[in-house]
């Protein structure tokens, strides 16, 4: 049977818009929507362009990027401006744009209390629509010589309490 090949100089004609490639049911899109429908008012970031100097990227697109991210566990903003630069989802989620990671971070820092907001508000809508569960998974594994400290080690007790934390923490996200 014979192997198949790729040839990287065939000419293709590639869709018309990124948007074709990224398929309707996909996860950025959900990020997408939610990030429009929010009001930004309400959760103390400027949306007002500033008078002088270069365009800033429009609030609404940094903070998809970094909700986007935080959720497929990518919280570095030099890790997310990677991604910007090479995973198709965050390019169609930016519209193509390209922010370097001190403007990611510098808005992540300026924006620290209302992107705590948001997250809480996101969590809140993935739990009522069945998304999560707020679970928490403890693997048990084989215990093996190593230079851990026994602070470190989770025991049943410890397991029960940090369980029940989690417990308190939906009740308040719920309430």
């Amino acid at each position: 049977m014979a192997y198949r090949y790729g040839d990287r100089q065939q000419k293709t004609l590639f869709p018309q818009s990124i948007d074709e490639y990224i398929p309707q049911v996909a996860p950025v899109r959900a990020y997408d929507v939610f990030v429009d429908s929010l009001d930004f008012n309400k959760l103390g970031i400027n949306i007002e362009p500033h008078k002088v100097g270069c365009p800033q990227y429009a609030p609404k697109i940094m903070l998809k990027l970094l909700l986007y991210g935080y959720s497929y566990g990518v919280r570095s903003s030099r890790k997310l401006e990677r991604e910007a630069h090479y995973n198709l989802s965050f390019i169609w989620l930016t519209g193509g744009l390209k922010p370097d990671h001190k403007t990611i971070a510098e808005f992540r820092k300026n924006n620290k209390d209302s992107l705590r907001k948001v997250l809480k508000q996101c969590a809140r809508l993935c739990v009522k629509l069945d998304l999560i569960e707020g679970n928490t998974l403890f693997v048990d594994g084989t215990k093996i010589r190593a230079n851990a400290s026994i602070k470190n080690s989770w025991t049943k007790e410890r397991c029960s309490r940090h369980l029940k934390k989690i417990d308190k923490r939906i009740k308040e996200i719920l309430s």
